[in-house]
């Protein structure tokens, strides 16, 4: 079915994308898409979930701890009691996420501060800031007394939640009184970082399998010490009534303390690197000309996918490996729209291809041939309209289901025969298409068609005769080319020319043929030939010799689009003359080179009865003498049809000469096995319809194979023609066939190429 093809050319891609993405900076620059980067690292952390590396512990002043203490603040005797406890239990680290800020009781203080300057492990006390009122906003900065801070690190323990209040995010360190301070994790963790800087929070880490312990069991030594060997261990508030609660996405409600152990389990894994939006923005743009590249809605989709996912995947390996957190959002937003917009607009293109399409056949129709007229540059020569003249007996006896596909199958054809890559339905008995040919060349056609359409054609298990006439209009003009076709139905010719496209075509051919007698007198037509491989020896052995026009202003022209002229127009023996002439020169060259060929030659049907043609021939093949014994004259059957005695008597003339004699496209006619009898042959050439697929259709391989062993019993060689594979050249050789001819061995070319490769295979064969 034909398709309106996007017009959107890669230019316009480009801008769509870079558009898309400039929209997407602004949003990304704006914070408006942060919302959906966070539910996606949820998301992401949910589907990555893991359990804690185990190397923190977090000492919970949990209820059962406030129970047993009876009192707040704490006397500080029991964190002392803590610190000799976790020595005694060989921990790397003790870190406390209390408030320290203020003075106890001395002796208290003596006591902590005697403990933390006996400490092995390292302790690490909290500083903060904080706000100094409600109305107030000043930022105090609280720090342990300095009887406590002599012998401790001091780390902050500062949080900053999100607009929404939630904690995504936790800092390298800050500043309080004027000093650089770490994080509580970084300075846990062993991590360096710059100070105002922070780094996310790795949600994928389950909270509950971070190791806990009650204060008042490690105050009370009644713990496993042996859990807590060099370990990492955080000492906070985890009691509800002590309030230090924060929000962390997916996770809920959780106490500082655990927050804290979180940012330190993520800098155990690396320290993450914010990488920020413009990476994978820029990384969406090729997928983003992948998916405007689609050509169906099934395919945009995909390809959004895949682009999707790779942005993901990159996103992933970028954290998992560098630790580097990109934000994907703005890329997948990118990638998405774009998605939409293709798929948005190949439905449009659907909807409008629909209004183009007949529905019974699936095939375009009318409006679309019309819009197709429209938007063609030019050069375009007829429209031509095929009608079905049996259309109602067809359809009575297929019945209406079975219509369309008939439409399709003779659609099928017309498009194998060559006529036009797209076939319209115009009407219901109606095909049409735009022939970009002149006229002869459209002509030769229309016959090969009239023959092709001989066939029956197979639908729904049925074999029907379907009878086409043809009608030829100009360019545009369906209405013209169907009205031709009824013209020709009704007085039975194969086809008809609206009078318009009948003058144009005539002025044409009456061109063509003057410009045909000027090539002809200047000799600027050219001899090509194709070689023939000898089957039992492997050499090329003989040609055939191919008349080839490269017109100066038509350009290259095929055979069939002059020589049919030429025969309508009597140029035929002037052409054919033409050619012997030529290829006499050529043969008479390769024998001085020492190449031993034999050169055929086509003789038109209508000149072997012609005198005047006969006699030329003989004068100029009189003169070659025994050189006549290279050139073969290649004839059809249809030769000795109108005229057999005067036909058959041409040929013997020429075969007491010493031409060869061979009829052409053996098979294709209805009297061959008569004229085998009574022409002077020498060889047969069997039509390359045959050949072609010979060595896998039976029958054609039986009438192929019957042919060669007739024509060896009768004393005849055979030349297969139409050898395109392999395949075909070893049947050939199995049924020991003499001659194959076709593009495998060989396409038509100059004299000076053939001798070059005959050398070459002899040099080969050698």
């Amino acid at each position: 079915m034909l398709r309106r093809q996007a017009t959107v050319t890669w230019a316009k891609r480009i801008t769509i994308v870079a558009a898309t993405g400039c929209a997407a900076m602004v949003l990304a620059l704006a914070s408006a898409l942060t919302p959906a980067e966070n539910a996606l690292q949820t998301v992401t952390a949910w589907l990555q979930e893991r359990s804690a590396s185990g190397q923190v512990h977090v000492i919970e002043m949990d209820a059962a701890s406030i129970a047993t203490i009876e009192r707040w603040p704490w006397p500080r005797k029991h964190y002392a009691t803590v610190i000799d406890r976790l020595n005694a239990a060989g921990v790397r680290s003790i870190v406390f996420d209390v408030d320290f800020s203020t003075p106890s009781e001395p002796a208290q203080d003596r006591m902590l501060a005697r403990a933390i300057a006996r400490s092995r492990a390292s302790v690490i006390l909290p500083t903060f800031a904080q706000r100094a009122g409600f109305h107030d906003g000043r930022m105090l900065d609280a720090l342990p007394i300095p009887l406590l801070r002599q012998h401790a690190s001091l780390a902050s323990v500062s949080m900053a939640p999100d607009r929404d209040g939630f904690v995504r995010k936790m800092p390298f360190g800050t500043v309080t009184q004027g000093v650089p301070r770490p994080s509580l994790a970084a300075q846990t963790a062993r991590r360096s970082g710059t100070a105002g800087t922070g780094f996310a929070i790795d949600l994928a880490i389950q909270p509950q399998s971070i190791p806990r312990h009650s204060f008042i069991a490690v105050v009370n030594d009644r713990f496993d010490r042996g859990l807590l060997q060099g370990k990492d261990v955080l000492i906070g508030a985890t009691a509800i009534e002590m309030g230090d609660r924060y929000a962390v996405p997916r996770h809920g409600v959780l106490p500082g303390v655990i927050v804290q152990a979180l940012a330190t389990e993520t800098l155990y894994a690396g320290v993450p690197v914010a990488g920020g939006w413009l990476v994978l923005l820029l990384a969406a743009a090729p997928f983003g000309l992948w998916v405007l590249a689609a050509t169906r809605r099934r395919m945009a989709f995909v390809r959004g996918m895949a682009g999707s996912g790779a942005l993901l995947m990159a996103q992933y390996g970028a954290f998992t490996g560098p630790h580097i957190g990109f934000e994907v959002i703005p890329a997948l937003g990118t990638v998405g729209f774009l998605t939409g917009l293709q798929m948005l607009l190949l439905f449009r293109r659907e909807l409008y291809n629909r209004r183009l399409v007949d529905l019974e056949s699936g095939l375009p129709n009318g409006y679309a041939m019309a819009e197709a007229a429209r938007e063609q540059a030019g050069g375009a020569a007829y429209t031509v309209a095929a009608k079905i003249q049996n259309f109602d007996a067809v359809k009575s006896v297929l019945g209406q289901g079975d219509v369309g596909p008939l439409i399709v199958r003779l659609s099928d054809r017309l498009r194998m025969a060559g006529c036009a890559d797209v076939i319209y339905r115009v009407d219901d008995r109606v095909l049409a298409w735009t022939a970009v040919m002149e006229h002869y060349l459209l002509e030769d056609a229309l016959t090969g068609l009239r023959a092709l359409m001989r066939s029956p054609v197979e639908v729904g298990g049925r074999r029907i005769d379907v009878s086409i006439a043809f009608g030829i209009a100009r360019a545009g003009d369906v209405a013209q080319a169907t009205h031709a076709a009824s013209i020709a139905q009704r007085d039975g010719l194969p086809w008809c020319y609206h009078k318009n496209a009948e003058r144009s075509a005539l002025e044409q051919q009456l061109s063509l043929m003057g410009e045909l007698d000027k090539a002809i007198s200047r000799h600027e037509l050219l001899v090509l030939y194709q070689p023939k491989l000898a089957l039992t020896s492997g050499r090329i052995a003989s040609v055939e010799a191919l008349i080839r026009w490269e017109h100066p202003e038509r350009g290259f022209l095929r055979p069939d689009s002059f020589i049919p002229l030429a025969e309508q127009n009597d140029r035929i023996a002037d052409l054919t003359l033409y050619v012997l002439r030529q290829t006499i020169e050529d043969v008479r060259a390769w024998g001085t080179q020492g190449l031993a060929l034999k050169a055929a030659i086509n003789i038109s049907a209508r000149l072997v009865s012609a005198p005047s043609f006969i006699a030329a021939a003989e004068a100029t093949l009189v003169e070659l003498g025994p050189l006549c014994e290279s050139l073969i004259f290649e004839v059809t059957e249809s030769a000795a049809m109108d005229n057999p005695e005067a036909a058959v008597e041409a040929l013997h003339l020429f075969r007491k000469l010493g031409v060869a004699i061979s009829m052409d496209d053996y098979g294709t006619g209805q009297s061959s096995l008569t004229y085998l009898k009574t022409l002077p042959l020498s060889e047969l050439k069997i039509d390359g319809s045959f050949v072609q697929f010979a060595h896998r259709d039976q029958n054609d391989a039986l009438l192929v194979r019957s042919t060669v062993q007739l024509a060896h019993e009768l004393g005849l060689q055979v030349v297969a023609e139409g050898v395109e594979d392999e395949e075909c050249l070893d049947f050939l050789r199995r049924i020991e066939c003499d001659y194959a001819q076709g593009y495998l061995i060989g396409k038509p070319m100059r004299a000076a190429d053939l001798t070059t490769l005959v050398v070459e295979g002899e040099r080969r064969a050698a």
